[in-house]
């Protein structure tokens, strides 16, 4: 895959000497959905503010479409569209005129079709002539997105898009997500909906304390580090474990009516075969077996948790 972003060593350090971003490398590819994960202050912000051209770098080099974003910022920005954290919208200003003003800030001719089609697509075509103050909020969060479409860019940033926004409102959005990437655009998201992440990114990247953890496929991620976890349901509750099952690993599952079992997916023998049979030794009765699969907000916490 060709890199649409490239970013080598990026540093960002504020005055006082805090550290926002230390090192960072990130290679982003073109046509793709990268989830961007990470706890507050872990430096997500910073990160896509650089890349945008908002926020000047202290060292490294940031590469948009092969415009370098501080020596031919206008190029690269021209390749971008940006929907910030913070809603900043003119208040009495139509929603139409809103959208259209930032198309023209990019040197575009006008195109209303286009623009009333990004408003139908955004849910908001009903709301054109409606001043940004009349709107909700997850109508502004919508305005802001729509703002960012409107020079058709190849590359949409989403830094938490979704927000305030209700369940409803987030499907739409990411609808939206879907149909552009199926038109080419690469889009770059951060969010605290893990689930989100976990539904659409086709790559996910973590960042904690301005490193980057790492970046790797959704798939190949979850199931390099993934782990299933196997609940063996019991006729009769337990308060303790027995002898024979004290090396096993086994929790005891808060009622008593359960024992859990991590293992992972990568070994060659999971070993559930002999702990099945060492549970029926210990004079265990098994109703019922159940397993699940980490999730990728499993997966984050435990990396997050072991660099803090």
């Amino acid at each position: 895959m060709t890199s649409i972003v490239s970013v080598r060593d990026l540093k960002k350090s504020y005055a006082g000497g805090f550290e926002a971003l230390s090192g960072v490398n990130l290679e982003i590819e073109k046509g793709e959905i990268l989830a961007l994960l990470g706890p507050n202050g872990a430096g997500k912000t910073t990160l896509i503010s650089t890349i945008c051209g908002i926020s000047i770098p202290t060292s490294g080099t940031v590469r948009v479409g092969g415009h370098d974003v501080v020596t031919d910022f206008r190029a690269a920005r021209n390749l971008i569209g940006l929907v910030p954290q913070e809603i900043n919208l003119e208040p009495f200003e139509t929603v139409m005129n809103t959208v259209r003003f930032s198309r023209g800030l990019f040197g575009k001719p006008r195109n209303d079709a286009l623009i009333d089609q990004i408003l139908k697509d955004l849910s908001l075509h009903d709301k054109r002539d409606s001043k940004i103050m009349m709107l909700s909020g997850g109508m502004k969060r919508r305005v802001l997105i729509a703002k960012a479409l409107s020079h058709e860019p190849s590359i949409l940033f989403l830094d938490e898009p979704t927000a305030g926004v209700d369940v409803e409102l987030r499907k739409d959005m990411w609808d939206v997500v879907a149909k552009l990437k199926a038109s080419g655009v690469t889009i770059i998201l951060t969010t605290h909906y893990i689930e989100e992440a976990e539904a659409i990114a086709d790559r996910v990247g973590i960042i904690s304390k301005g490193s980057i953890l790492l970046v790797e496929k959704k798939e190949d991620l979850m199931q390099r580090m993934g782990k299933k976890r196997l609940r063996i349901e019991l006729s009769t509750p337990i308060s303790e474990l027995p002898q024979e099952l004290a090396d096993r690993g086994l929790e005891i599952a808060a009622d008593g009516n359960a024992l859990i079992h991590d293992y992972d997916t990568r070994s060659d023998r999971t070993g559930i075969t002999a702990l099945l049979k060492d549970l029926q030794n210990a004079g265990l009765k098994m109703t019922d077996l159940e397993t699940q699969q980490s999730s990728l907000e499993d997966i984050f916490v435990d990396l997050v948790r072991e660099t803090s």
